[in-house]
């Protein structure tokens, strides 16, 4: 199956034409105060309409309340929701039902025993997305820029569609996807001049890279 390319952390109009230009096949806004890339509800309801139809947009949280849910899924019309803090599985089983939409579970990876986790997850999550746990004290889970090691998935045995992330960029990517044998990768801040402000040629380049290790990927 071809690669899946995921810019997350989207905010601007400019920089959300050339993801969508350069072929990225998902989208990403966050919707997490702490975040550098919190997306206001009117702005994500403009965005949202930019891609509607031209790759899946994946709607970021972090142990959010069914609240914050329904006015996200109101303004975005999200097609995917990413959940990214401490959810539980049943938690993840009850947002499904919920609101009817595919969840991808964000785990944090630093080590091979933070697979411990991953069989519950993944018999109730749609999609898996592994991402370098953050550092002691950092306030928010991802974005941070942070790698771990790829070889921690190396051999993995997972039915489910899989996506890397942790501090990607174009000079990476191809390493991640050859060791990892990832579906999908995800970048934020491997494209971004400064913390949530996005650079329209890192974008460019970045996909450029992650296309040409197609040929590397097993599913």
């Amino acid at each position: 199956m071809p690669l899946l390319v995921k810019i997350c952390g989207l905010s601007t109009r400019e920089t959300l034409d050339v993801a969508l230009a350069s072929g990225a096949d998902m989208v990403g806004f966050v919707f997490f105060p702490p975040s550098p890339r919190h997306l206001s509800l009117e702005k994500a309801r403009e965005l949202g309409a930019v891609a509607k139809g031209r790759a899946t947009k994946v709607a970021l949280t972090v142990d959010a309340d069914d609240a914050t849910f329904e006015n996200i899924i109101d303004a975005l019309r999200p097609d995917i929701l990413q959940i990214h803090g401490q959810e539980t599985t049943a938690r993840v089983r009850d947002i499904k039902q919920k609101f009817g939409l595919p969840v991808m579970k964000a785990l944090a990876v630093e080590t091979a025993a933070d697979l411990a986790a991953l069989p519950g997850y993944a018999a109730v999550a749609d999609r898996i997305l592994f991402d370098a746990r953050a550092p002691k004290g950092a306030t928010r889970p991802g974005g941070l820029g942070a790698v771990f090691d790829w070889h921690v998935l190396e051999n993995l045995d997972l039915k489910l569609p899989f996506m890397v992330s942790g501090g990607l960029n174009a000079g990476n990517v191809a390493e991640a996807v050859r060791v990892t044998r990832a579906g999908g990768v995800d970048v934020s801040s491997g494209v971004e001049r400064t913390p949530g402000v996005k650079d329209v040629e890192m974008i460019r380049e970045f996909i450029r890279a992650a296309r040409a290790t197609q040929e590397l990927t097993v599913r």
